[in-house]
């Protein structure tokens, strides 16, 4: 499946995120999946229910990802893109499970994205003068 072409369709849906917020959460995905179940060995073809993480997990492994690809641009990026707060992210997840592209469990909900940490603090804070 062609993740530029489901983004097409997700963004002609929801037109509140742009196109660099869905690769960044997919990159966050793949983030979480590395450092709640370790590197996917070679040549193993891992079923999408082996791979799973939670909400929070997800938006830990995106945090991760963007702090590390954007450093301090991560914050004014992510709104640029429309993705202010981590229900912003959860969105993007459901709208990628509804084009196919991200599989879920029975258990996952919109809800497991909400409120879980504050943007401002997660994305900009750690770059401010006198932190480490």
């Amino acid at each position: 499946m062609d993740i530029d072409e489901v983004i097409r369709g997700c963004v002609a849906k929801d037109p509140r995120y742009r196109p660099q917020a869905y690769h960044a959460v997919r990159l966050g995905l793949d983030q979480a999946q590395r450092s709640v179940h370790g590197e996917p060995r070679k040549g193993a073809k891992a079923s999408a229910r082996s791979r799973h993480v939670s909400g929070p997990q997800m938006l830990e492994g995106f945090r991760q990802h963007c702090l590390e690809a954007y450093g301090p641009m991560a914050y004014p990026l992510l709104a640029n893109w429309g993705v202010r707060k981590t229900a912003d992210v959860g969105n993007i997840v459901f709208n990628l499970i509804e084009g196919g592209f991200f599989g879920k469990s029975e258990e996952d909900s919109p809800a497991d994205f909400s409120n879980v940490y504050d943007f401002k603090q997660a994305f900009a804070q750690p770059f401010l003068p006198g932190r480490n």
